[in-house]
């Protein structure tokens, strides 16, 4: 199998081009890896002597961002350690860059938390559950997904109080379930695995089979619910006022505002949203066409977001009853890259929306990338498309073992889209009695998950001595 990987520049995505290896080639050159990094390597992770100060590498991050924007980052961040992590991928990366690597090179979605995965409508309007957020994404090592998922299931477990048998669980789930499904999606065709997609129902009968019980699936079908109502129509009603007979956004600054979009004159406006016209395909130009730009504000998005460029631009199509809502994002160079090489893209909104095409079933038809003013890049994407997340504050012990297997299989599916299933099962073994990997990864993840719980205590420190602004509630 052929790739093509300099040192300066992110590892190649598999490459198969006219010399089609044979599917015991790619079993061959998966099992060939463990001889550098046998399957439970992972277990043993210590922070290296030379690990950078975690707070300094949040703040390095400040200098792209917008100065009164990132108390609230901070801020977010010190709600908790599980919080903190979410904010905290940076810190992550640096750590996982020493530790040996597999050759399993996929798309990575380079935040793989369990926040980070959720439902959101397909084309045809039926809801899928899938990762949701790839401003991070970039080839790399496959492992790199998974042990984020397992550390961030540990800080979930934690933050509800559950015990840490719990926790454990939860983390072992998820590589068992990413190991099963790769193992399933090794023997399957190719273009099976491109349609593979977790629908509702799939979901409905993975909590069936987990025997959850009636509390867990009640706030699954109202996760689904909620879902639904998340549209362009209802995040008009929300952010939107009728003001002197105009619609436009509801400001509510620091958190929403028109303020500083009043130096950017039309022409710029224009310059960047045809810009982003013209990355989408001709029958998206054409509809997108049919609506009218109304208001445009500022929008503090996330945790780790928090402080990077984000605008929401009111649209209307027919009347003011027909509104499109999208978001406009700032995208900035993914923080694995320092480890892993440049993107092969220039422009990074469009490695962040390729990157999405790469690992997700279903895209948002308008996702494309814009240059804004300064060169800042940007991508852009519907603001809500019936998207929902499941709120963790609700979920119980065996809920979360059972979220845990579904990211996990979620994740198998979206790196098999970019990656070499046969060769990572071939890997990571398909007996469903060898354990070896996910004992690994979940102590890993229990270990990880300690040191997060110290980094974020670091933060608070930061925080109280004064060295760190943050600004709490907002």
């Amino acid at each position: 199998m052929a790739t093509r990987t300099t040192a300066d520049s992110a590892p190649a995505l598999p490459d198969f081009g006219s010399a089609r290896p044979a599917v015991a080639e790619r079993a061959e050159r998966g099992r060939s890896w463990r001889s550098d990094t046998p399957v439970g390597a992972f277990a043993d992770w210590t922070p290296s002597s030379d690990r950078p100060d975690p707070v300094a590498l949040l703040r390095e991050q400040d200098a792209t961002r917008v100065a009164e924007l990132v108390p609230i980052r901070y801020g977010r961040m010190s709600a908790s350690p599980f919080a903190f992590y979410r904010g905290s991928a940076a810190v992550m990366a640096a750590d996982l860059a020493t530790l040996p690597r597999t050759g399993g090179t996929t798309q990575l979605c380079g935040d793989a938390h369990v926040a980070n995965f959720g439902v959101y409508a397909a084309a045809d309007r039926s809801l899928v559950f899938d990762i949701n957020d790839f401003d991070e994404t970039l080839p790399g090592p496959f492992e790199w997904d998974v042990l984020r998922l397992a550390a961030s299931l540990v800080l979930a477990a934690r933050d509800r109080g559950f015990e840490p048998k719990v926790a454990r669980d939860a983390a072992r789930a998820a590589a068992r379930a990413y190991r099963m499904a790769t193992a399933r999606l090794a023997r399957q065709r190719t273009l099976d695995v491109w349609y593979a997609r977790v629908d509702e129902d799939r979901i409905m009968r993975t909590l069936d089979t987990a025997d959850v019980g009636k509390r867990t699936r009640r706030t699954a079908t109202a996760t689904f619910d909620k879902a639904r109502t998340k549209t362009s129509l209802r995040a008009a009603e929300k952010l939107t006022e009728l003001v002197d007979g105009h619609v436009r956004f509801r400001e509510a600054p620091p958190l929403i505002s028109r303020e500083p979009l009043r130096p950017l004159d039309r022409e710029q406006y224009d310059a960047v949203f045809a810009d982003y016209r013209s990355t989408l395909d001709d029958p998206l130009r054409l509809l997108l066409d049919r609506f009218e730009r109304v208001d445009a504000a500022r929008k503090v998005v996330g945790v780790g977001s928090v402080g990077t460029q984000a605008y929401v631009i009111l649209l209307a199509g027919r009347d003011d009853d027909d509104p499109l809502v999208l978001q406009l994002k700032q995208a900035q160079p993914s923080v694995l890259e320092p480890h892993l090489g440049a993107s092969a893209y220039d422009h990074a909104g469009q490695r962040v929306v390729n990157g999405q095409r790469y690992a997700q079933a279903a895209s948002d038809i308008l996702l494309g990338w814009a240059t804004g003013p300064a060169g800042r890049h940007f991508y852009v994407r519907q603001l809500h498309d019936m998207k929902g997340s499941v709120d963790l504050a609700r979920v119980r012990p065996r809920g979360l073992t059972a979220l845990g297997e579904l990211c996990g299989a979620t994740l198998a599916r979206a790196h098999a889209r970019s990656g070499d299933a046969v060769a990572v099962s071939a890997y990571l073994g398909d007996d469903p009695d060898d354990v070896t990997f996910d004992k690994a990864i979940g102590r890993f993840a229990r270990r990880y998950a300690d040191q997060a719980e110290a980094d974020a205590a670091q933060l608070d420190d930061a925080i109280r001595a004064g060295d760190v602004e943050a600004v709490t509630g907002v």
